[in-house]
């Protein structure tokens, strides 16, 4: 049986890693869904810029979490005086320097955008 950590639904074509598939200069990290019951299973959405696809892509935040091993808070802030609201926003993958407990994920999101990028 192939490993598989991502499927293409459209085209079929397999990444069998993480490690493959954050190398993979035909994806574009994109956009961030949150999940504000269950901060392990927001989206993080990628674009397969591969010829003859252009699938969306989504993989659970819990994908990629051991990549952090900074702060967590245990306090949600959302919404409330100084939060920028970047959880709220599905394109804007910034980081956050709230002490809010979604912080982190979005700390998980630029890991997962700067190991792309490498």
């Amino acid at each position: 049986m192939e490993n598989e950590f991502k499927k293409c639904p459209m085209c079929g074509y397999i990444w069998p890693v993480r490690e493959d598939f954050l190398k993979d200069k035909s994806l574009n990290l994109n956009g961030y869904s949150a999940d504000f019951e269950k901060l392990e299973y927001g989206l993080f959405f990628f674009t397969y810029n591969k010829a003859d696809c252009g699938s969306t892509l989504v993989l659970e935040a819990v994908s990629f979490l051991d990549m952090y091993d900074g702060p967590k808070y245990s306090e949600r802030k959302t919404k409330e005086p100084g939060c920028p609201g970047y959880c709220l926003d599905q394109d804007n993958l910034e980081r956050c320097d709230m002490f809010c407990e979604c912080a982190f994920v979005r700390e998980v999101l630029n890991k997962v955008k700067e190991t792309m990028e490498a």
